[in-house]
């Protein structure tokens, strides 16, 4: 519910996000009504965002958009939709620049979903997340420690964060991000390498 919204004044506190991250023109995938492109007169550095949602196709795919079209790709409680979240995210990391990078939402399974799968709070949900467990009560669990791993050739993780601030864990069981406050979900971001910077990690493989 208005994710994008309740991260503004978190993400205001941080400078990388108006100085690297909201920077040059993007697309914002499975925005609903609440696109981050609302909020370009807090990020000066933004230009144009193209909203992405069931209108304009297949979020995992985007076939209508070309290669390295974009300067950052921004995603909130999408990727938990998706059939395939590792096509997604080679999708998303396709369609930006070297450089660029993905911001990307996710809801926590422990703080969103809390211990029950199929979710009883979104239907669609096809996916839980968790940042690392030795093993998931959820038998959807992605390890995203593990799903960003197999990023490593072309990405490089900037930031990874449990988005807990305002999660209030003595409440009963209930969908905390119906409320104004809580976001019970994990924030990472991405940078697309360039081809050089590719092309060294293969170097360093291959050294003795």
């Amino acid at each position: 519910m208005h994710e994008a919204s309740k991260a503004l004044s978190r993400r205001l506190h941080d400078s990388r996000f108006a100085s690297r991250y909201f920077v040059g023109n993007g697309i914002d995938i499975g925005c609903g009504p609440d696109p981050v492109s609302q909020y370009a007169e807090q990020f000066p550095r933004m230009g144009t965002v193209r909203n992405w949602d069931l209108v304009d196709g297949d979020a995992q795919y985007l076939e209508s958009v070309r290669d390295r079209q974009f300067d950052f790709v921004h995603s909130s409680h999408c990727l938990e939709h998706m059939q395939d979240p590792v096509i997604a995210l080679a999708h998303w990391l396709r369609v930006l620049k070297p450089s660029g990078h993905l911001i990307v939402t996710i809801p926590d399974e422990d703080l969103y979903e809390q211990g029950q799968f199929p979710s009883s709070f979104n239907y669609d949900h096809k996916w839980t997340f968790t940042l690392h467990k030795q093993q998931s009560w959820s038998p959807k669990s992605i390890n995203l420690f593990e799903l960003l791993a197999r990023f490593s050739g072309e990405a490089q993780t900037l930031k990874v964060e449990t988005l807990d601030a305002t999660y209030r864990y003595q409440l009963q069981r209930f969908d905390q991000t119906l409320t104004p406050v809580a976001e019970a979900g994990i924030e990472f971001i991405l940078r697309k390498l360039t081809c050089d910077e590719i092309e060294k990690k293969g170097r360093f493989k291959l050294s003795p």
